[in-house]
């Protein structure tokens, strides 16, 4: 199905540690609606009904799509019809299910989707093998006979392009089938680790009692009470390593999947197979990693001014997320980081900020945590003739209102491509899906750091900066290295076991941080974080967030430049959904991803970050 890919689960957003309101007490206005895709569940259920109902009329279509463009049309407008109301469908579901995890009912409703979903992909394979058993230029003939064809045309040269991948009918019903199980792993570990998994009482050093949920936890983190955050840390991961044994079946099965599916389609290996859809080369992922490592010292150097503007002795894992800025806490209300964001995004134009506007004020959100809501923040743009949605957990911090941007840029791409591009090229792919989102977070940082004269409140603002760099392009590489080896560990046929696979996390996570030379200590109840990271389930897709980091600096510094042209091409990439392959896409918008320039131009601009913060350390005095 196209554009369900649950975009950006970027930030695990932290609440207050007196707990939330609950959701009947929070302002509708606050609230997304999901009403705006159906009225209720029974008219959910309805639609699900007609849904069902439509299907077997593929059954019409076997052994005439190549025997005329308008049969081949025919199919393909029908199968597109019903692939675009199951997204609607699930969409609905989906946001019923997240605003309350605790309520079954529409999880269930996901589950019993998923099901029909599944049995009419056995009904749909026969299209690729008999579209297959023909000539491409019997079906470019049809393309140029059948203008209706014209919006399959990308996505049936892609077809022809992995003609070696497909398998026969049967095989592909087969195959088809697994999809009912696909993604079981994952549905397992939400449901444990967000909703059954105990969390342990700590005391804090003022001796007040305090239950570690992971919202708590991501809130204590960044406390300034050193402490407390070493009590936090040490009782949250050694809680997670209770379970490291559940965790490591829960991401081995995940694992094996994707080499299954890899394997059954004869690929060399799940990275092939994830990425040559895309036509991404296996060379730009490795390139990321490589990369990354060789500029390791650009990282510790970071960490060094980590260290330095905490004063402490050693730098420890659980100070990485501390305030590092004695006495500037940045809060601002929602409305405060709305006008905000608005004021940021100004320069790409009145259009832009109407549609933010818009999705603000007509409930496409929901800004507040909830008891059982979904942790963290996406934007799913899944209903093409509605609008997309984005879920928040907003608690009035500065990366807060960094998120607000951030899930923006996702919904107005999502916007932009579902207006201005057919159904079959509206959705984007991953490759480039963090590109827009991580643009509004430069856009927004360089309108705070231009409009603050302060300099304590200048340097906390440059520290999120850089904060954003270890973040968004090591962190999420290092996951990127970590998922790569996994899967070659398997494929050389190891199990993997939740030891075993801390054991990995924790060489990659000490050689990043540099905790040999003793730049920042890795303590070693720390290895099992692996077991809370939702990515590794989403086939890689992490090392996206680093490549469209790197790619979103250059054109934000283009556009910001005023460079000609570059704010068009930008606005053009925005609604060119997935019309072309990302990396042209990309290229088209002022960016080469297969040469090192966007890598080395954001190196470039993380140390230009830390020469001012230098620069104003030194002028104030702190050695």
């Amino acid at each position: 199905m196209k554009n369900l890919l649950l975009l950006n689960f970027i930030l695990f957003l932290s609440i207050t540690l007196f707990g939330q309101k609950e959701r009947d007490q929070i302002e509708d206005q606050y609230k997304w609606n999901p009403s705006h895709l159906y009225q209720s569940d029974k008219a959910w259920e309805e639609a699900r009904d007609i849904l069902v109902a439509k299907m077997p009329g593929i059954d019409k279509f076997k052994g005439k799509l190549t025997t005329s463009s308008k049969d081949l049309l025919a199919c393909l407008d029908f199968s597109t019809k019903l692939d675009k109301e199951a997204s609607q469908l699930f969409l609905y579901a989906s946001l019923k299910s997240d605003q309350n995890t605790r309520e079954m009912t529409y999880m269930s409703m996901q589950q019993s989707l998923e099901q029909i979903l599944a049995n009419y992909s056995t009904k749909t394979a026969f299209i690729e093998p008999e579209l297959l058993s023909a000539d491409w230029k019997v079906i470019d003939g049809f393309i140029k006979e059948e203008k209706g064809l014209a919006d399959y045309k990308k996505e049936l040269y892609d077809l022809f392009k992995k003609k070696e991948h497909i398998l026969s009918e049967p095989e592909e019903r087969i195959l088809a089938r697994s999809s009912m199980i696909s993604g079981v792993a994952n549905d397992i570990y939400g449901t444990f680790k967000d909703a059954e998994m105990p969390s342990p009482e700590i005391t804090l050093s003022d001796g007040s009692k305090l239950k570690l949920t992971g919202s708590a936890f991501n809130k204590i983190r960044t406390s300034a009470n050193r402490a407390d955050r070493k009590i936090a840390f040490e009782a949250f991961w050694k809680n997670f390593d209770n379970y490291k044994a559940t965790f490591g079946q829960m991401l081995y099965a995940d694992v094996k999947g994707h080499i299954y599916r890899a394997q059954s389609r004869k690929y060399g290996s799940a990275i092939e197979a994830s990425l040559s859809p895309n036509d991404i080369p296996v060379a730009v992922y490795q390139s990321l990693v490589d990369n990354v490592n060789k500029n390791l010292p650009t990282f510790h150097r970071y960490l060094a001014i980590k260290k330095r503007m905490l004063g402490v002795d050693t730098l420890k894992y659980y100070d990485l997320y501390a305030p590092v800025v004695k006495n500037v806490e940045l809060k601002y209300t929602y409305d405060e980081g709305r006008k905000l964001v608005l004021d940021a995004l100004a320069p790409l134009g009145n259009e832009y900020i109407e549609t933010v506007k818009k999705a603000m004020n007509d409930r496409w959100m929901d800004i507040y945590p909830n008891p059982g809501k979904r942790s963290g923040a996406y934007s799913n743009g899944g209903a093409y003739d509605v609008h997309p949605y984005i879920l928040l957990n907003y608690d009035d911090s500065y990366s807060a209102v960094s998120t607000l941007a951030h899930e923006l840029g996702h919904t107005m791409q999502s916007y932009f491509s579902n207006k201005t591009q057919p159904y079959p090229l509206a959705g984007y792919k991953t490759f480039v899906a963090e590109v827009a989102s991580t643009f509004n977070e430069v856009l927004l940082f360089n309108y705070m750091i231009k409009n603050v004269k302060e300099d304590d409140i200048k340097l906390s603002l440059l520290m999120n900066w850089l904060d954003g760099f270890k973040g968004t392009l090591f962190r999420q590489t290092q996951f990127a290295e970590f998922e790569k080896k996994i899967h070659e560990e398997v494929e050389k046929g190891k199990p993997l076991t939740g030891d075993y696979l801390s054991e990995i996390y924790g060489d990659i996570l000490k050689k990043y941080y540099g905790n040999d030379q003793k730049t920042c200590i890795i303590d070693k109840y720390i290895n099992i974080e692996w077991a809370n990271i939702p990515h590794f389930y989403m086939n890689f897709y992490v090392f996206q967030y680093s490549t469209s980091f790197t790619a979103s600096i250059s054109l934000a510094e283009k556009v910001m430049n005023k460079e000609p042209a570059a704010l068009e091409k930008y606005l053009k990439f925005l609604g060119a959904g997935g019309s072309d392959y990302p990396i042209n896409l990309l290229k088209n918008a002022g960016v080469d991803m297969t040469s090192s320039e966007p890598f080395d131009k954001t190196i470039q601009a993380m140390n230009k970050v830390m020469d001012e913060i230098e620069t104003i350390l030194n002028k104030k005095g702190n050695k």
